[in-house]
């Protein structure tokens, strides 16, 4: 059985639904002990009895990624349960969607927030894990390589209209990505990045009607048209949405050995959307 990421621990944010679960679960498959995050205990819950139905094992820490604390708090909580950190997918978003005149301070600064800010101080709180554990490796005579998958979006590669907000923060983690595979390579840190196009999730899922979902008190619009589906889906060259699984594939592909020499990287998970 393939135990590719046998001992390795990941922390996966927001991976008690779509596409972070399905992260999760794979990173579990192939033998990885996992952080599942959510704003909620139940779906991290499940998710967490998914993976032990795998052989593996995970721990929860729930919460927003946002919160000014969230950092540390799943760095701590991956060292306290599991001893280490090799894998980290900052996974965890929504879109809050108007057009620029429409949109006010609260709306920018809560999808930035969430998809730049909160990347930035989880990967600032695993620096100190990942400069002393690359030094004592580094003094043993081992090259022993770390992950890092930030999560863009075509959105950022390309720009959105009615999503200034979402489109500045997908591209600002890819300028992120580069950076910190410039700084972070001399602890043989890959650090790359997966820009999504229209993956199946209940964010996307084919409605006729108005559907909310609650993130931290507000309601979010969810839910895409079949026509817009129809018409999206015309213009991805594989000729359909992809599933979550596949985008989990994507990340999957940048925590393996084989990618060890690649960093500072970002991969388009699209299906051939807006050409090539």
């Amino acid at each position: 059985m393939d135990k590719t990421l046998a001992g390795k621990v990941a922390i996966v944010t927001g991976s008690g639904r779509g596409i972070g679960r399905c992260v999760a679960l794979k990173f579990a498959e192939k033998g990885a002990r996992v952080i599942i995050n959510d704003l909620d205990q139940a779906p991290a819950e499940e998710v967490i009895a998914e993976i032990r139905a795998l052989g593996s094992d995970a721990v929860a820490c729930i919460g927003n990624v946002s919160a000014p604390d969230f950092g540390e708090r799943i760095v701590q909580t991956a060292l306290q349960a599991f001893g280490r950190i090799d894998i980290i997918v900052n996974n965890a978003g929504f879109t809050w969607d108007n057009v620029i005149q429409k949109m006010g301070d609260e709306q920018w600064d809560a999808i930035l927030d969430c998809h730049l800010k909160a990347p930035f101080r989880i990967l600032r709180a695993a620096y100190p894990y990942f400069r002393e554990a690359s030094k004592a490796e580094a003094e043993a005579g081992q090259e022993v390589f770390r992950k890092v998958v930030n999560i863009s979006s075509v959105s950022g590669t390309q720009g959105n209209a009615g999503q200034v907000n979402y489109s500045s923060a997908k591209a600002g983690i890819m300028g992120m990505t580069k950076t910190l595979a410039k700084e972070w390579g001399r602890m043989k840190v890959n650090v790359n990045c997966v820009a999504f196009g229209f993956i199946e999730t209940r964010l996307t899922q084919s409605t006729t009607e108005e559907k909310t979902v609650q993130v931290e008190g507000r309601d979010i619009k969810v839910g895409v048209n079949p026509d817009r589906i129809a018409a999206a889906s015309r213009e991805i060259a594989l000729g359909r949405p992809g599933t979550a699984e596949e985008a989990a594939g994507s990340v999957y592909m940048f925590c393996i050995p084989e990618s060890d020499y690649v960093t500072g990287q970002t991969i388009i998970c699209g299906g051939g959307r807006g050409g090539f």
